[in-house]
């Protein structure tokens, strides 16, 4: 049976290329990096030169990177680390209702530690308004946070205009560009960041391997307090290997950005025309302004765990929602915030693509898809409509 993985955005297999370069620092050049003989030192030139690579992916400087375990303890040092710091100036915090569980539950910890947090809506393809920022902003206000783009639904935020208002106001500004660094071009400098969340794996580098971008100069609370690694701004002993090999797909990723972008935004394009004829499948996200590699859709009357396991049963690997809260049973927030019914969120389905991924693989997609939709329609109680459709917002998915 052929195997088609359409789950990019959860993870990605390693690069062989990356793995060659992880290798000797499992076994070999295995010291740790603040020893001061030979095998400490070699282990601190491997780590500063990724640390390059990772800037330079981001058009950043070196020393402004700082690694982390993952881009959910990035989005987490980020928002609690800022906030902390600039307590004494006002204990107002602004997030989307598009971000990922990592800034959401960050920012309910600063509720419960008696800061104010205003939640911004979207409209119905996930934008967050730049004006909307703009009005929430208070005299209190010390951080705004806004995803690069969505994993869910693929859509990419004004970014750049939102940065904007942020320096005028003299707020600190950060993105969470997990699903974005790596796949499409992200450049600190123009986009006005001051802090930028990343995580190896989603471009084809070690799970266990993240950063966090942070401006020159800025004061930022730790979340692990011990030895003076990356700084004395995170404790503990490096991950050589894990951070040797975000470096190299780092490099690898910016070199292969524009062949990537392409190879998978024709793919995407045939798939979204190819579902388009199937009736009371809507597409979720902007039509234009997403991720090139990224699809996803909500259908009517059936729920998209059952999609899951149908297409997985003929080898094909997607996801529904975020892949953190896959396994949580509840409609995805993200799609609710969008204004999309409680009951069409159950039917959500996510296709990302990666490079190992060929037309091939797409036209057996294309085949088997319909079919299953068709099988589970034919066994949904729902069949005939959900019974309680509208509940929980209107539908504004587009066809």
């Amino acid at each position: 049976m052929r195997k088609c993985y359409f789950d990019h955005v959860a993870t990605n297999p390693l690069d062989s290329r990356v793995f060659d370069a992880m290798m000797p620092y499992f076994t070999e050049d295995f010291g740790n990096p603040l020893s001061l003989y030979g095998l400490g030192t070699k282990a601190k030139e491997a780590i500063e030169n990724a640390r390059a690579q990772v800037a330079s992916l981001i058009n950043s400087k070196s020393s402004e990177i700082i690694f982390t375990s993952s881009g959910a303890e990035a989005n987490n040092f980020a928002l609690r680390g800022i906030a902390l710091a600039r307590q004494n100036e006002g204990k107002h915090v602004i997030v989307s209702k598009m971000e990922h569980h990592s800034i959401l539950n960050s920012a309910r910890f600063l509720e419960k530690m008696g800061f104010v947090v205003t939640f911004l809506p979207v409209d119905k393809y996930g934008i967050v308004d730049p004006d909307m920022v703009k009005k929430s902003i208070t005299k209190e206000t010390t951080l705004i946070s806004v995803i690069h783009a969505s994993s869910e639904v693929g859509t990419i935020e004004p970014i750049k205009e939102i940065g904007r208002i942020a320096k005028e106001k003299g707020i600190i500004f950060h993105t969470d560009a997990v699903a974005a660094a790596g796949n499409i071009p992200v450049d600190v400098k123009e986009l006005g960041v001051d802090l930028l969340s990343m995580a190896a794996h989603q471009f084809y580098g070690p799970k266990g391997a993240g950063a966090l971008y942070v401006r020159e100069g800025m004061r930022i609370v730790p979340l692990i307090y011990g030895g003076i690694q990356e700084n004395g701004r995170r404790a503990g002993t490096e991950n050589v290997p894990a951070i040797v090999g975000m470096g190299k797909a780092a490099e690898l990723a910016k070199d292969e950005m524009a062949d990537r972008m392409e190879q998978a935004k024709k793919l995407r394009n045939k798939l979204i025309k190819g579902v388009s004829d199937i009736e009371n499948i809507y597409l979720t996200g902007h039509p234009e302004n997403r991720l090139p590699a990224h699809a996803s859709f909500t259908v009517e009357f059936i729920e998209g765990e059952a999609m899951l396991l149908l297409l997985a049963a003929k080898g094909i690997y997607a996801a529904s929602g975020s892949a953190c809260s896959s396994k949580a049973l509840k409609a995805s927030p993200v799609l609710l915030s969008m204004g999309v019914s409680s009951n069409l969120a159950q039917g959500s389905i996510v296709f990302t693509l990666g490079t190992s991924n060929t037309e091939e693989d797409m036209d057996y997609l294309l085949s088997e898809f319909p079919q299953v939709i068709k099988r589970l329609r034919e066994m949904s109680p729902y069949s005939k409509g959900w019974g309680m459709k509208g509940e929980g917002g209107e539908c504004t998915v587009q066809k």
